[in-house]
């Protein structure tokens, strides 16, 4: 039977020409901060400063992220992020997973109290200062546990638990029958297919941890175990001070504010060298993440 090819109509094809430009725009829109924050971190340094620089970059050169990389501490710093990241989003996806794996089992004794427990602190928190003598206490000041010990998070909990009940209790039936207990069921089967919400909940927390600074102006006085964001916040800071003086230093020459790094230069760096990395993890984690996250917020 020949099967003749439909046409497509002048709706569907004004439909879908608008839908594609408007896509379009849309990631035109998303990319242009970091080919903007690109320009602006490789263009000359002065020509930045005096805002002479927007849509293609001028007097290209790398000199801002050779200065970035020798700042002191940098290399402490960055190895302290990396640790926290990597070690913080294991701990916490597969918590996450194992405690929502719990709560799914209605044979879990306690189950509706124990779960109302972890959701309400969702909403309710004991404030900085409490949390401040609770880590002092405990001894966990100035260490490297402080970045982890909040590893536990209820939302996580609930998107996980969310996912696991929407797999099929059959599979679990029939491994019981083949006398496998609850660990070798979370391990073996739950686990591998639950991997498209912890890589979601590994994409949410290692952005956090990466871009996290606050706990180490709060927490952290030693310089060892300052993370890269707060070591580039004070970098920072210190390029806005440099700024302000150049401007009142009528009588600095433009050869000179050529080779320093002015602070919006230093500033389109940074914020690039913080950034890199975390648009690296997301295509690993693109195919799950739509169907981890779609699950975790339909399923009741």
């Amino acid at each position: 039977m020949e099967s003749k090819k439909k046409g497509r109509s002048p709706s569907e094809i004004c439909f879908q020409v608008i839908a594609g430009f408007m896509f379009l725009i849309t990631a035109l829109l998303c990319i242009f901060p970091f080919y903007y924050m690109f320009v602006m971190s490789v263009s000359d340094n002065y020509l930045v400063s005096v805002g002479q620089v927007f849509l293609y970059p001028k007097g290209i050169h790398f000199k801002n992220y050779v200065e970035a990389f020798k700042m002191g501490g940098f290399e402490d710093a960055f190895w302290v992020t990396l640790g926290r990241t990597v070690l913080g989003t294991a701990l916490t996806a597969l918590t996450s997973a194992w405690m929502g794996y719990s709560f799914s089992k209605t044979e879990f004794w306690g189950r509706n109290f124990w779960f109302k427990f972890v959701v309400v602190t969702m909403y309710f928190s004991a404030g900085l200062i409490p949390n401040y003598l609770n880590y002092k206490m405990l001894g966990l000041l100035d260490t490297f546990w402080i970045y982890i010990i909040g590893f536990v998070s209820a939302y996580n909990i609930l998107l996980a638990k969310t996912f696991i009940e929407s797999l099929p209790s059959s599979l679990e039936e029939s491994a019981m029958l083949d006398g496998a207990g609850y660990l070798t069921i979370f391990s073996r089967i739950v686990l591998p297919l639950s991997m498209p919400i912890i890589a979601t909940l590994c994409v949410f927390t290692a952005v956090g941890h990466w871009s996290s600074y606050m706990d180490t102006v709060l927490y952290v006085k030693n310089p060892k175990l300052q993370t890269l964001q707060y070591l580039l916040y004070n970098y920072i800071s210190q390029s806005t001070r440099l700024a302000v003086i150049m401007q009142q230093g009528a009588t600095i020459s433009e050869d000179i504010l050529k080779n320093v790094v002015s602070a919006t230069s230093l500033r389109m760096t940074v914020t690039m060298i913080v950034t890199i990395p975390m648009l690296f993890v997301y295509p690993f984690f693109q195919k799950y993440f739509v169907k981890g996250i779609m699950i975790g917020a339909i399923k009741g």
